[in-house]
C-alpha cells in the first residue's frame, strides 16, 4: 500500500473542507482591459483619437449632472489658486535674497524644491481648515445619512457580502473582530440581508485548519441565521494579492449579491454603520463606491497610541477636507468600503502594468485605481462621515515602514495611469499627490542638502529661512490646533481626559511626531530609490506575535543611519540640523521605547491620549478619591508663618482647577518633590553613579535593554525580574474589550 504524506493529506483534507464550507459557484466573467500607457494615452489625447468609449467619463443612465458637480469645480479651483498663491509668495520670499546678483543653478533647484514643498505643506494645511469650517457647518452637498427618508423599507434584493481577505494572519485577531462585526449586525435585526465570506489567501497548512476551525466555532456562536451564512474559501491559485482575492470572489459569487463590503483582517465595523451604507447605496443608485473613514484603535503602545490620538484629533479635519474638494469623486482605500457589484465587475478589472521593474507588474495600490475607474463608468465615489468603522494603527515605527513600503511603490506605480483616456481630473490629481506623498522625503532630503551646500554665501537663499521655516512649522501644527478647537468648541474635551489633558497631549503627540520625521523621511527615500530603480528590499517587520521591537530587530533597520547623522553633525552644523541629525542618533532607543506596551499604559494611567471609546468603555482611570485631612499637631511659630490658601472657586474647571490641584499636592513639598524627582532618575536614566547605587544601577541598564516583555509591573526591577522568568514571547492580541457593547 502507498504510503502519502502527512502534508499533502492536510492539504486534501482542508480542499475537502474548503469546498463543504462554501455556497454553489454562480461564475460570471471578470475581465481585465488593457491599459493604454502613459505616451500612447498621450498622444491619442492630442491627436483626439483612441480611447473609443473610454476617452471620456459617461454620465450615468442619460440623467443631468448633479448639483456637487459644480460646487467641487468652484471649491477645487479655490484650494489651487490658495496652494499656488501661498508657495509662489514663499518663494519670492525666499529668493528676494539672492535677486541682485542673479541666481545660479543650486539656487534655481533649490528655489523650485521649495515651491514644490511648501505647496504640498500649505494644500495639507488649507485641506484641514476647509474640513474644520465644514464640520462647523456642515455641508449641502456631501452625502449623509442624515438625510435618509425614515422608515424605508430595504429591498430584499439588496444583498450584501462581507468579504474579508486574509494571508497568513493572526486567526485569533481576524476572528474576534469578525465575532464583533457580526454580532453587532445581529443586533440591529436586519442581518438577514448580509452573508460573510473570509476568503483566505494562507500557504501554511496549519493555519488553515486553524482558520477552518474558528471559522466553525464563529458559526456555532452566532446559531442559526447569520451563523448558517457564514462561508469559507481557500484560493489555491493566488494571484494578485489581496486584488486578485476580491476579484476571484466576485468571479466566483459576485452575482448573487448587489453589494459587497470589503474588510481587511484588522477591520471592525458596526451593524448601524453597515446598514446605514446598505440605506445609503438604495438611496442614491448613482453611488459606485461608499468609503467611510476608519478610526484606528486595537494596540497599547506609545507609536499605537499616538497614532489613534492623532487620528481622533486631526484626522477628522483631513476627511472633511477631502469630503469638501472632492464630493463624488473620492478616494476609496480598499477596506471599510462598500461597492456596487455589477459595475465593479464589469469596469473594475485590473490589468498588470506593461512596465518592467519596480513600476510594472502587478498592481499594489488597487484601491485607487479601482475608484478612478469607477468613475470613469459614470458612477460616483464618497467618503462619508460614519461612525462605527475601526481599524488597527501598527504597533511600532518598523510595522508602520514595512507598511509604507508597498504603498510607496503602489503609489509610485500609479503616476504611469495620469494620463489614462476618461479618468477624471481630481482621480488624476489624486494619483499624483499619492506619489509625491512619498516623493516629498527624497525632495525634502534634497532640499536640505542644498541649502546646506550653498550656506558659505552671505546672500544665498537661505537667508529668509528662518521665517519661513516658522510659517512652515505654524501650517504643519494648524491641523492640530484646530482639531483641539473643535473638540473643545463641542464641549468634548471630557472624552479625552479633560481640556488640560486634550492640549498636553497634543503637545507630547507633536513632539513625538517631531523625532519620528526623519527617520520617516530616510525611510521613504530609500523606498522610492528602491521602487524607481527597482531594486527587491527586504524590509519585513517583526513577527506579529511580538508586539514590541526588540533591540536587534531595531539595531539592524535603524543602526546604520546614526552614520550620516554623526557626519552632519561633526561637520558644524549643530544648529541649523539639529532636529534631523539628532532623532537619527536616538532612531534605535525611540524605535524600542515607542513600542513597549507600558508605555502606553502608564500614559493611559494618567489620562494623556485618552479617546472617546476609552472613556466610554470605562478603559479611562477613575478619579483618585479625595484623601481624608488627619489633623496633624503643628508649633505655633510654624503655623503663624503657613500660608493660608484660599480656596478654589465653586465649579471652576479646566486648567485653573488643575493648577490648584497641583498646588496643593504634598509631592510639591521641597523634601518629597525632591526625593521623588530622584527616585525618577534614578529609574529612567541610569548614568549617573554618583546619585545611583550598584544594584539599582544594574536593575535600570538591565530594564532598559531587555527584550520587550508584556507590563506586569510598576517598578524596573519587576519588570525584569517577569522577563527573567519568561520562556516564550507573549501574543498581545488586538484589544476587544466590550467592542459589542460599544458597537
Amino acid at each position: 500500500m502507498e504510503s502519502r504524506h502527512p502534508a499533502a493529506m492536510s492539504v486534501e483534507k482542508n480542499a475537502a473542507a474548503t469546498a463543504a464550507t462554501a455556497p454553489p459557484i454562480h461564475r460570471r466573467p471578470m475581465i481585465p482591459r488593457r491599459w493604454f500607457g502613459p505616451y500612447a494615452a498621450l498622444r491619442a489625447w492630442l491627436d483626439m483619437a483612441g480611447g473609443g468609449e473610454r476617452a471620456r467619463p459617461r454620465p450615468h443612465s442619460g440623467t443631468p449632472q448633479p448639483a456637487w458637480r459644480a460646487a467641487a469645480r468652484r471649491r477645487r479651483a479655490g484650494l489651487m489658486s490658495a496652494t499656488v498663491l501661498s508657495a509662489a509668495a514663499a518663494t519670492l520670499v525666499l529668493a528676494q535674497p539672492a535677486t541682485a546678483d542673479g541666481l545660479d543653478w543650486a539656487e534655481a533647484v533649490h528655489l523650485l524644491l521649495f515651491f514644490l514643498l511648501f505647496g504640498w505643506v500649505s494644500a495639507g494645511c488649507f485641506t484641514a481648515l476647509a474640513g474644520y469650517v465644514s464640520l462647523r457647518r456642515g455641508d449641502p452637498f456631501a452625502l449623509s445619512a442624515d438625510r435618509l427618508p425614515a422608515g424605508a423599507a430595504p429591498d430584499p434584493a439588496a444583498r450584501v457580502a462581507l468579504a474579508m481577505p486574509i494571508c497568513n494572519e493572526d486567526v485569533a485577531t481576524v476572528f474576534a473582530g469578525l465575532r464583533d462585526t457580526c454580532e453587532s449586525l445581529r443586533a440591529t435585526g436586519r442581518d438577514a440581508d448580509f452573508d460573510v465570506f473570509i476568503l483566505s489567501d494562507s500557504s501554511d497548512p496549519a493555519l488553515r485548519a486553524a482558520e477552518l476551525r474558528a471559522c466553525r466555532e464563529l458559526r456555532e456562536l452566532l446559531g442559526p441565521g447569520l451563523g448558517e451564512r457564514v462561508w469559507y474559501r481557500h484560493r489555491r491559485r493566488r494571484t494578485k494579492r489581496k486584488a486578485g482575492n476580491v476579484a476571484d470572489f466576485c468571479r466566483r459569487w459576485g452575482a448573487l449579491y448587489r453589494y459587497m463590503v470589503v474588510l481587511d483582517a484588522d477591520s471592525v465595523m458596526s451593524g448601524e454603520c453597515l446598514v446605514k451604507m446598505q440605506a445609503l447605496m438604495e438611496a442614491n443608485p448613482r453611488v459606485g463606491i461608499l468609503q467611510t473613514q476608519p478610526v484606528a484603535r486595537g494596540h497599547d503602545t506609545l507609536h499605537a497610541r499616538a497614532q489613534q490620538f492623532l487620528g481622533r484629533v486631526a484626522a477628522p479635519l483631513f476627511g472633511a477636507g477631502l469630503r469638501c474638494w472632492q464630493l463624488g469623486e473620492s478616494h476609496y482605500w480598499g477596506h471599510n468600503a462598500m461597492l456596487r457589484i455589477e459595475p465593479f465587475m464589469k469596469h473594475c478589472a485590473l490589468a498588470p502594468l506593461p512596465r518592467r521593474g519596480g513600476l510594472g507588474g502587478e498592481i499594489l495600490s488597487h484601491d485607487f485605481v479601482e475608484a478612478a475607474l469607477m468613475r470613469r463608468a459614470g458612477y460616483e465615489v464618497w467618503l462619508v462621515d460614519l461612525p462605527g468603522s475601526y481599524e488597527q494603527p501598527p504597533a511600532h515605527l518598523l510595522d508602520e515602514l514595512q507598511r509604507d513600503r508597498r504603498w510607496c511603490q503602489g503609489n509610485l506605480q500609479n503616476v504611469w495611469l495620469v494620463a489614462e483616456p476618461g479618468f477624471a481630473a481630481v482621480h488624476r490629481a489624486m494619483f499624483f499627490s499619492g506619489a509625491l506623498s512619498y516623493m516629498a522625503s527624497p525632495l525634502w532630503l534634497t532640499f536640505m542638502v542644498l541649502g546646506v551646500v550653498s550656506g558659505d554665501d552671505a546672500t544665498h537663499v537661505f537667508a529668509a529661512a528662518p521665517l519661513l521655516w516658522v510659517l512652515t512649522l505654524a501650517m504643519l501644527a494648524a491641523p492640530r490646533a484646530l482639531g483641539v478647537a473643535l473638540i473643545l468648541r463641542r464641549g468634548q474635551a471630557a472624552q479625552y481626559g479633560g481640556a488640560p489633558r486634550l492640549i498636553a497631549g497634543a503637545l507630547l503627540e507633536a513632539v513625538l511626531s517631531g523625532l519620528q520625521a526623519p527617520l520617516r523621511m530616510l525611510a521613504h527615500t530609500v523606498f522610492v530609490l528602491g521602487a524607481l530603480t527597482g531594486l527587491k528590499l527586504d524590509w519585513k517587520s517583526p513577527a506579529r506575535d511580538a508586539v514590541a521591537l526588540r533591540w536587534r530587530d531595531a539595531l539592524r533597520r535603524f543602526g546604520p543611519w546614526a552614520l550620516p547623522a554623526a557626519v552632519v553633525a561633526w561637520w558644524g552644523q549643530v544648529p541649523m540640523l539639529a532636529p534631523v541629525w539628532l532623532p537619527l542618533l536616538l532612531a534605535v532607543p525611540l524605535a524600542v521605547w515607542t513600542s513597549r506596551p507600558e508605555v502606553g499604559a502608564w500614559l493611559r494611567r494618567h489620562s494623556l491620549w485618552l479617546t472617546p471609546d476609552e472613556v466610554q468603555a470605562g478603559l479611562a482611570p477613575a478619579p483618585a478619591p479625595t484623601p481624608v485631612p488627619v489633623p496633624v499637631p503643628v508649633p505655633a511659630r510654624a503655623e503663624a508663618r503657613r500660608e493660608v490658601r484660599r480656596p478654589a472657586p465653586a465649579g471652576s474647571t479646566g486648567l485653573a482647577a488643575l493648577l490648584q490641584s497641583l498646588v496643593s499636592m504634598p509631592a510639591l513639598q521641597p523634601q518629597r518633590a525632591l526625593a521623588r524627582a530622584l527616585a525618577m532618575v534614578a529609574l529612567a536614566l541610569p548614568v549617573v553613579p554618583a546619585v545611583l547605587t550598584p544594584e539599582r544601577t544594574r536593575v535600570s541598564v538591565a530594564y532598559l535593554m531587555a527584550e520587550p516583555a508584556p507590563y506586569e509591573g510598576r517598578t524596573a526591577a519587576a519588570t525584569l525580574d517577569m522577563r527573567k522568568k519568561a520562556t516564550k514571547n507573549v501574543k498581545r492580541r488586538y484589544d476587544q474589550r466590550n467592542v459589542s457593547t460599544r458597537l
